[in-house]
């Protein structure tokens, strides 16, 4: 069982993936697969951070020109490709390496990279504004001033980053299994929701 997390920013969906998988005592990647990223492909730590999870403009033009091998047992990357490219198809392997065994994963096109996995839950965490505003800035630290903008900001680079290494539309939801508002329930009760949804599936 894999379990991926795409979340609007300031909707907690970071703090369920990483709550849920201590309960079920699975693996959590979030942050950590930038660093895998940036070991495996030789990109440094923090360009790999600036990097993550925002799209170029490239990437169907190399793979056109050969720049990168099928997704099938690894990658083969040309040192041509944009550094996004490169980092988007690292962690695509990652991915596909660390789901052989019971994980969470957030972001980073996880439920695209894993569409057809039968076991693969798919779940979209979303908040009204006011919600996130406050969560941005209690847990975040944004300036409250300033929030909303880094709100919208980050969830339009976000579904950009989605929409173009995807086949899909960010926060659709026909692409995943279960949407949650995480400002009516907060985290404690998100989770125990995903876990109610998981026992109902036999999948815990």
């Amino acid at each position: 069982m894999v379990i991926t997390i795409a979340r609007q920013f300031g909707s907690g969906g970071r703090e369920i993936g990483r709550t849920l998988a201590k309960k079920l005592g699975i693996g959590f990647y979030d942050k950590q697969l930038i660093t895998l990223a940036a070991k495996e492909s030789g990109i440094d730590p923090e360009i790999a951070k600036n990097l993550d999870e925002k799209a170029s403009n490239s990437l169907l033009y190399s793979l056109s020109l050969g720049a990168a091998a099928t997704f099938d047992g690894g990658f083969q990357i040309a040192p041509q490709l944009p550094l996004n490219d490169r980092l988007f198809l690292v962690q695509h392997d990652i991915i596909k390496k660390l789901s052989s065994e019971p994980c969470v994963i957030v972001g980073r096109c996880g439920d695209y990279v894993l569409k057809d996995r039968t076991d693969c839950v798919k779940l979209f965490i979303y908040a009204d504004m006011d919600k996130r505003i406050r969560y941005a800035v209690d847990v975040h630290k944004v300036p409250k001033e300033k929030a909303p903008s880094i709100i919208t900001k980050t969830d339009k680079t976000r579904a950009n980053y989605y929409n173009y290494y995807s086949t899909g539309k960010w926060g659709d939801p026909n692409n995943y299994n279960l949407c949650i508002n995480s400002g009516e329930l907060g985290v404690t009760r998100c989770v125990e929701l995903i876990e109610f949804y998981l026992r109902q599936r036999g999948m815990i």
